[in-house]
């Protein structure tokens, strides 16, 4: 049966194989596969994680299997080499495999840095690559008048020096880039004040890990995600046309957040290790009618009175489905949080949390449980110490009576525990 492939199939075959380890053993099955590796083989992978031989070899070593393996192919449109265990490579075989592949080659992974630096942007074959994710790289004097990538969808930069001005001119030369995700990039700043100015009409989808700085302003216009996570920032900004769909910030220390007025879009809003001045937050996703998801998760309060207004989520956000929240409880979170008889009609999945257990929290879940009267989903996670004191241990069993009497009034509504 196999002999009756066609070459165009045996290529696809050996490319969704991917290790190029894997492909250059499937391709000497016999002829026809061989022809298929040679001119129809369009995805090759090095990465250390899939033969543990990789670790024992030297960069010298590695350099020349990459390269004897990438020239015996004729038409890559994907490689990726992904070497955790080597420190740097060479450049001229680096140069190489570029030049080599830049006339087909659409995604280009690479996070193993070079010696001496050499500039991929300029070695890459730019006009159809789509995807490009570069780690532990240096990019320098970025020139957009001739450096474009006009099909380049997907940019990833991880652990890359970078200037503020060149990240803003690459992502310029961009002129249809839909996702981008920048970790730990170390930028090089121009003046003393640390500001980055980004913008792209076309970006939907943007993701920041591990990155300080005194200002970041986005200028997307199309922007539909946008995930900050582990940042310490005094200002961000966002300047957009109301597209925004996601908005996720974890961990992230920022004096002043702005994602401009436009948005009635967003369905999903997930806060975690986060301080909040709950007036001013709310002001900011407050005519987020199309809200389906709201998580607020480890939060700390700017102001010690200040509590999460339920009756005002519910007002505001009559499509809520999923409601997860999770912050030390006072007495003014069942005072006025919970005073009025407002109902949350259509959220089925409740999640709420503890750091530490107290007899409010018992009060809390059933005061929000009798405002979901459509709820399916109930779970429960709570932060468990390994050595208790007596007060502990009895207060955790108060509160499990507590729920098994509870439940008995909710038998419609499924309950979970997660405790670590």
């Amino acid at each position: 049966m196999m002999e009756y492939l066609p070459v165009e199939v045996i290529g696809n075959i050996l490319s969704r194989l991917g290790a190029a380890r894997d492909v250059v053993i499937a391709s000497s099955t016999c002829r026809k596969w061989r022809e298929a590796w040679r001119n129809h083989l369009h995805t090759l992978t090095f990465n250390s994680n899939d033969w543990p031989v990789y670790h024992e070899l030297t960069r010298s070593r590695l350099e020349i299997i990459i390269t004897q393996t990438i020239f015996q192919t004729n038409g890559l449109q994907c490689i990726s080499i992904i070497m955790d265990d080597v420190d740097e490579f060479s450049a001229a075989p680096v140069i190489a495999w570029l030049m080599y592949t830049r006339e087909t080659l659409r995604q280009l992974h690479y996070n193993v840095r070079t010696t001496p630096n050499i500039n991929i942007l300029e070695k890459c074959g730019r006009q159809r690559l789509e995807v490009l994710a570069l780690a532990h790289n240096t990019i320098t004097g970025v020139e957009p008048s001739y450096q474009k990538f006009p099909c380049l969808r997907s940019l990833s930069l991880s652990y890359v020096s970078i200037s503020a001005l060149d990240l803003s001119l690459f992502l310029t030369a961009c002129t249809k880039v839909e996702v981008l995700n920048l970790v730990s990039l170390d930028i090089v700043m121009s003046d003393p004040q640390a500001t980055m100015e980004l913008s792209s009409n076309s970006l939907k989808d943007i993701y920041v890990e591990a990155i300080s700085l005194d200002k970041i302003t986005l200028e997307a216009d199309s922007l539909e995600k946008l995930h900050l996570k582990d940042c310490t920032l005094e200002v961000f900004e966002l300047v957009s046309k109301g597209k925004l769909q996601l908005l996720k910030i974890d961990d992230v220390s920022v004096i002043h957040l702005d994602i401009g007025e436009s948005t009635e879009n967003l369905e999903i809003v997930d806060v975690s290790n986060f301080t909040i001045m709950w007036s001013k937050f709310h002001h900011m996703i407050a005519k987020s009618s199309k809200l389906r998801r709201l998580r607020l998760w480890g939060v700390v309060f700017d102001d010690d009175d200040e509590v999460v207004d339920i009756e005002t989520i519910s007002a505001c956000f009559p499509q809520l489905s999923h409601l997860s929240l999770s912050y030390e409880l006072r007495e003014t979170a069942l005072q006025y949080g919970l005073q009025d008889s407002f109902r949350l009609e259509n959220v089925v999945v409740l999640e709420l949390g503890w750091t530490v257990i107290s007899d409010l929290f018992s009060h809390w879940v059933a005061g929000l449980l009798e405002r979901c009267p459509n709820l399916r989903n109930l779970v429960i996670y709570g932060v468990v110490s390994e050595t208790k004191t007596h007060e502990e241990c009895h207060t955790l069993a108060s509160f499990t009576s507590f729920i098994v009497r509870l439940m008995r009034k909710y038998a419609h509504v499924d309950v979970q525990f997660e405790y670590e």
